[in-house]
């Protein structure tokens, strides 16, 4: 057996594992939204969505499945080939560190330091882009959940936002 010929038997196929963990991760999104009642379309349950999108998640992982199947595809040790690992450790770190501050310190004091920190530090950006858009793009959210949506978010220690 080639591995050209016989590309849809290999077991090292990603698509073929990723579109069998979507039907399985779309059968339980199915399960969960009839366990939570369909009700009908007039009158729809609170597992209405849930059921509709879960056969979504699985008509699309079948598609990925059966071209998996058919047309073979990437081996695993191919997805991971020229990943930074130093970077992807520096983003957790500090998605970790904003997690433990965001409560203490509220939404607008720890987004802005850490888009300004991702912005420089993961993919290098000029200051003159990063510090409009790590002050910018949080206060737009802000602005939008806060005052549009009517969100309550953390203002932290100081009252900020």
């Amino acid at each position: 057996m080639s591995d050209g010929s016989n590309a849809s038997f290999r077991l090292n196929n990603s698509e073929l594992w990723g579109g069998l963990i979507g039907l399985v991760l779309g059968a339980l999104v199915i399960w969960s939204g009839v366990k939570f009642n369909l009700g009908t379309v007039n009158d729809p349950g609170s597992g209405f969505v849930l059921f509709y999108v879960g056969i979504l998640m699985c008509l699309f992982a079948a598609s990925i499945t059966f071209a998996a199947i058919i047309g073979g595809g990437p081996k695993f040790s191919s997805l991971w080939e020229g990943t930074r690992w130093g970077r992807t450790l520096v983003v957790i770190a500090s998605l970790i560190v904003f997690a433990r501050a965001f409560d203490d310190l509220g939404f607008l004091l720890t987004t802005i330091p850490l888009l300004l920190f991702l912005l420089r530090a993961i993919d290098p950006v000029r200051w003159t882009v990063a510090i409009p858009l790590a002050v910018l793009a949080p206060l737009g959210s802000w602005w939008v959940l806060k005052r549009l949506l009517l969100i309550q978010l953390p203002t932290g220690i100081f009252n900020v936002g």
